[in-house]
């Protein structure tokens, strides 16, 4: 390869993050700039949510941990697109938007079966491993009231529809 071939590369590539990237007026680069996906989670969300992300992203509450993984197949099997941040974003992302109690309890359901998927685990472990049955059966009896929690939260839902005036509700 030519030197001078790497030499015009580098160059094409300066000039590149000179004018694409974020600089200021100088050419340097500008430190803490917020992308348009952070501006997005500093929206407001429903009253349930800080609470649902509080017990339900602590396994000590929930009695499971949910990885952010487990939330981005979450947000697919509700035909819902997020991208992989910190679970409590992700969280938040997933039902900022939530205005029907059939998609807060399909997205419960779908929680549910990744919980479900946990107790699964834990009972098997707990027949394999009889001295660990007394912690998977607190883990298991966790989980279950956090089922209830969903049950709970979507039965206090009040509906919004997009014709309802918003400084009525």
């Amino acid at each position: 390869m030519n030197p001078h071939d790497l030499d015009d590369l580098k160059a094409e590539f300066d000039k590149f993050v000179r004018e694409k990237c974020s600089t200021d007026e100088s050419g340097n680069p500008v430190e803490n700039e917020r992308d348009a996906g952070d501006v997005v989670d500093d929206e407001p969300v429903p009253a349930f949510v800080d609470e649902l992300e509080n017990k339900l992203l602590a396994p000590a509450l929930s009695g499971v941990y949910l990885s952010r993984i487990d939330i981005k197949r979450i947000s697919q099997a509700l035909d819902e697109s997020l991208p992989i941040k910190e679970r409590k974003k992700m969280i938040k992302a997933l039902f900022r938007h939530t205005n029907s109690k059939a998609w807060l309890r399909g997205a419960f359901d779908e929680i549910n079966n990744h919980i479900n998927g946990r107790i699964l685990i834990y009972r098997e472990l707990s027949e394999t491993f009889p001295a660990t049955a007394p912690i998977f059966n607190e883990h298991i009896a966790k989980a279950e009231k956090t089922k209830k929690m969903f049950d709970q939260i979507v039965a206090d839902f009040e509906e919004i529809e997009p014709t309802d005036e918003p400084m009525m509700v």
